[in-house]
């Protein structure tokens, strides 16, 4: 069964201008935890006192989730980690040519060395920790370093080989999908006797981080990165909301995430770090399920099924319908309805319409609460009338 590391709180902390205040964390982390994700990577212990505190924090408290700390590869930053008292390491280290070449100035033979030495230690201070070990960029490194660098791991006692598609590079249907290349790393690694399991890290530069973790999934990986909104660096990664409801609802994997608390957690996350929930966005946004155009909206009322392909209380939602320029007499008195405004005879519901589509010309909608004013609004007008014509 795929488990799923929720990255909010390290990941989503880099995206720009975010930042989440300790009790905050906290909050998050409990969140994810109602939901049901198996790891929540809660931050790099050695950015700052203030996140390594947090770590500790989070990790002390009584959460049936796996709590995880990133590091890199030095041991400084794998003792601030333990410290922290966290069930999860993990550490990453380029093995491109590249980068190794023009950046750290060193060969892969001396790169690996210090991967395995780092990994050593750290189930040396703790055997019974949890180590990934992640060859940053993965999907762009020469492949034959990403297996010499991944066995050496494992050996040195990595339970979890993390494919980083760092740079959104992988798109579905090419040469470079991520599929295939899950497969081909199982593979090889198997021929090597070495079976860790296998995590994506699936980055949105080209706005297919979803499918390629899907892709991941449908291949056989173990493990799924994901966060709230897609928070992280640039585009950022897998969005969680979506993730969970594809794997549930449309693979059918088993498990106890329960949905119905993520409209909770996307609220906490969005208040918290500025950014809002685009209202078009899939599973979460505020128009998800909101009809508008007339012929869509009767035929909704009738059969959610006939424009909705996704029951909205499966994941604590509800279907909504849309007051505007666009909307009919079956739109308005299927809200009237819900608003308990039943006793409406025809000529009120036409005026009331009107008001409506007059808003709408504007560019708004018209929500529950401003309906009810526009309701009272034309009684008293059409009350006053009939005064004055009794007079």
């Amino acid at each position: 069964m795929v488990q799923i590391l929720d990255t909010t709180l390290r990941e989503g902390e880099q995206t720009p201008g975010v930042y989440f205040d300790s009790h905050i964390k906290l909050a998050i982390a409990e969140q994810l935890d109602v939901i049901g994700v198996d790891f929540i990577e809660a931050g790099h212990p050695v950015v700052s006192n203030e996140v390594c505190d947090a770590v500790k924090n989070i990790a002390q408290r009584n959460i049936r989730a796996v709590i995880a700390a990133h590091s890199r590869s030095w041991k400084k930053d794998i003792d601030q980690a333990i410290s922290c008292g966290v069930g999860f390491i993990g550490i990453f280290y380029c093995v491109s040519e590249q980068r190794l070449n023009g950046v750290f100035k060193k060969d892969l033979k001396t790169a690996i060395a210090q991967i395995a030495e780092v990994i050593r230690y750290a189930k040396q201070q703790n055997p019974n920790i949890i180590i990934r070990y992640t060859p940053e960029d993965t999907v762009r490194s020469e492949f034959n370093n990403v297996i010499e660098a991944a066995v050496a791991a494992t050996k040195a006692g990595a339970d979890i080989i993390s494919i980083a598609d760092t740079t959104g590079f992988m798109v579905p249907g090419t040469e470079r999908n991520m599929y295939d290349y899950v497969r081909k790393l199982k593979t090889a690694l198997t021929e090597q006797n070495q079976n860790p399991k296998i995590a994506v890290h699936c980055h949105n530069d080209r706005g297919f981080a979803l499918a390629n973790a899907i892709d991941a999934f449908r291949a056989g990986v173990d493990i799924i990165d994901a966060s709230v909104l897609g928070l992280g660096e640039r585009a950022g990664i897998v969005d969680l909301a979506q993730l969970l409801t594809v794997l549930k609802i449309d693979f059918g994997v088993e498990n106890n995430w329960n949905l119905k608390q993520l409209q909770e957690l996307y609220n906490l996350v969005s208040e918290h770090s500025g950014i809002a929930i685009p209202v078009n966005n899939p599973v979460m946004g505020e128009n998800a399920f909101t009809h508008c155009a007339g012929v869509h909206t009767n035929a909704a009322i009738n059969n959610p099924l006939h424009y909705q392909s996704l029951d909205p209380n499966s994941i604590g939602r509800e279907m909504r319908i849309s007051l505007d320029h666009m909307s009919g007499i079956s739109s308005l008195k299927y809200v009237l309805k819900k608003i308990g405004e039943t006793e409406l005879n025809d000529d009120l519901i036409n005026q009331v319409l009107e008001i409506i589509k007059s808003v709408g010309q504007k560019g708004k909608i018209v929500r529950r609460e401003e309906l009810k004013i526009i309701i009272n609004l034309i009684k008293n007008k059409n009350n006053k009338e009939i005064i004055q014509q009794v007079a």
